[in-house]
């Protein structure tokens, strides 16, 4: 029980069973492989809208999402990659909670990666992550989308104005109270 726990903790999953874990190969090859399930709450939905739908089928089999690295040691999430029908949808891979739609890397993993590309070069945090930096601008794109999706940035917004005194200073700048 407290195992599962400390899994949990170290490889950044909520509402996730871990049902076995794994060490793949041996030496600097060596790889860790988490075998997951979302929870009986998180199963069957939707990967789009988070709505709850009924089982199509069980897609192609199991799928793996990369986490973040546990010391030197790549790390793994594995687990199966069912489809369900969506009303608004139409049929989709189900959601899994730790990782957004059409990604190869969990939520914890691309996080991270977008702070680091925030803070350095994307040359700098692929070679840090080990991934291409295609790969980091394609992540960057996905936590911007799912972070612009989440909330309003005009939410609060009182007035928008010229400030004058600069305008007469032959500068235009625009006042967002």
């Amino acid at each position: 029980m407290r195992s599962t726990r400390v899994w949990k903790q170290l490889l950044g999953v909520e509402h996730t069973v871990i049902e076995q874990v794994d060490l793949e190969g041996e030496g600097v090859e060596a790889v860790l492989v988490a075998k997951v399930r979302p929870t009986r709450s998180r199963r069957s939905r939707c990967s789009r809208c988070g709505r709850r739908c009924s089982g199509y089928d069980q897609g192609r089999g199991s799928r793996r999402w990369r986490t973040l690295d546990l010391g030197s040691t790549r790390a793994y999430l594995e687990a199966g990659a069912p489809r369900v029908r969506c009303r608004e949808h139409g049929v989709v891979v189900a959601e899994v909670p730790w990782a957004r739609p059409d990604a190869w890397f969990t939520r914890a993993f691309e996080d991270s990666c977008a702070w680091l590309a925030a803070h350095a070069a994307a040359s700098t945090v692929a070679e840090l992550l080990q991934v291409t930096w295609r790969t980091v601008t394609s992540i960057v794109s996905r936590v911007v989308a799912d972070a612009m999706g989440s909330r309003d940035l005009l939410d609060g917004l009182r007035r928008i104005g010229i400030d004058e005194l600069a305008h007469r200073k032959g500068q235009r700048y625009i006042t967002a109270v």
